[in-house]
């Protein structure tokens, strides 16, 4: 298995090549606005360092959000368009599942995943992290911060929450973004596993542009 892994929805525009075993190769760029300049050279030079090429792929992941609506899009366009062309099947990984997967060596217990969602809400879930694994207790939501519950808030919190609202989550991991070695590794144990894995993207609610026909109907 040559799997490569994508994911748009935070700050880090990230990419790596794993191979079942390890990540080959990684790339990542923090860049919240410029996913479509940078994500084909970092996926270039990720198969220039592992040499390897597009053909050698045998699996695509992608990280499907939530996130910002056009930069998740770019992630998933991409990873939905190379796998159309080289015949090979992508597969779709919450990314705050990836982010959950990064801060499980540093939490025990329960963890919540807070990411920037903009308009001064987050993105976000809550999660069990045990020996071994981890697993997601809650579906994804948007919330402004101050609406979790208190309960919630105090949990040890990975994401760029704790960096916009240090007074609201009093217990911050680090761990910012997401990174795409991690995604690759989440994504080959549920595809070892035969967990279905919909590429289908996590909006949680409708993008900031509207067309013409959608702003008259408002």
């Amino acid at each position: 298995m040559l799997i490569l892994a994508i994911d748009t929805s935070t700050s880090a525009i990230t990419v790596a090549l794993h191979d079942e075993g390890r990540a080959l190769a990684e790339r990542t760029h923090l860049d919240a606005r410029a996913h479509t300049e940078w994500l084909a050279p970092l996926i270039e030079s990720c198969l220039a360092e592992a040499g390897k090429r597009p053909s050698d792929l045998t699996d695509v992941a992608v990280g499907v959000g939530p996130g910002p609506f056009t930069g998740l899009r770019v992630g998933m366009v991409t990873g939905l368009t190379m796998g159309h062309a080289l015949g090979v099947p992508v597969h779709g990984v919450c990314s705050l599942d990836a982010l959950a997967a990064q801060a499980a060596t540093l939490v025990e217990g329960e963890l919540l995943v807070a990411t920037d969602a903009r308009r001064k809400e987050v993105y976000w879930a809550r999660y069990a992290v045990r020996p071994g694994s981890v697993e997601r207790l809650t579906d994804p939501a948007v919330d402004r911060p101050g609406e979790l519950p208190d309960e919630v808030r105090a949990l040890p919190t990975a994401g760029r929450g704790p960096v916009l609202y240090p007074d609201l989550f009093a217990s911050p991991v680090p761990v910012l973004d997401v990174d795409a070695a991690v995604l690759a590794r989440v994504a080959v144990s549920r595809i070892l596993a035969g967990e279905p894995m919909p590429v289908e993207p996590l909006y949680l609610r409708r993008p900031d542009a509207l067309t013409t026909a959608e702003r008259a109907a408002r």
